[in-house]
């Protein structure tokens, strides 16, 4: 598609952002701001659904409009050079919820992909602040051929790829 032209009455989708819940919104903004050179954009929150109005179909706000009764949130939106915007949230509440980071092959498993000049002089940049790099994946045909990958997980345990 070219411009803003739809196909049979599709709309035209663009990305806007991807968004990640993070353990500590604060020490997420230290690494994707201080490490990676993110920029803060904005933050907003906590955002509590106790402190709320209920819906008139008796579901929370946070029920209703993220998916998650109870939730308390507080949200952080951040952006790459080149215009790639992350949105980092970190919930404080329901109990209960899932802390252990899904692996890639999980139903939602994901990793954000960062394009670097040299691969493993960044996996080894990126070691000496928290991350844990996995073997890079030398690419010696196809369509890729001569390109190199890393997967490697920032200081919470999430996936990211360095691209070259």
């Amino acid at each position: 598609m070219a411009g803003n032209t739809r196909d049979e009455g599709r709309p035209l989708f663009t990305v806007d952002h991807v968004s990640r819940t993070v353990p500590d919104l604060d020490q997420a903004l230290a690494f994707y701001c201080g490490v990676l050179g993110a920029e803060e954009l904005y933050r907003m929150g906590p955002m509590d659904a106790a402190e709320m109005p209920m819906g008139p179909d008796g579901r929370d706000w946070m029920e209703s409009h993220v998916g998650v009764q109870g939730a308390r949130l507080t949200l952080a939106m951040i952006a790459f050079a080149g215009g790639a915007r992350i949105q980092l949230v970190q919930y404080d509440s329901p109990d209960g919820r899932r802390m252990e980071p899904p692996l890639n092959c999980d139903l939602g498993g994901h990793h954000i992909a960062l394009r670097v000049d040299d691969v493993p002089a960044a996996a080894a940049w990126l070691a000496e602040r928290g991350c844990k790099p996995l073997e890079p994946i030398e690419i010696g045909a196809g369509p890729l051929a001569g390109k190199t990958n890393l997967y490697i997980q920032d200081p919470f345990g999430l996936q990211l790829e360095l691209v070259d």
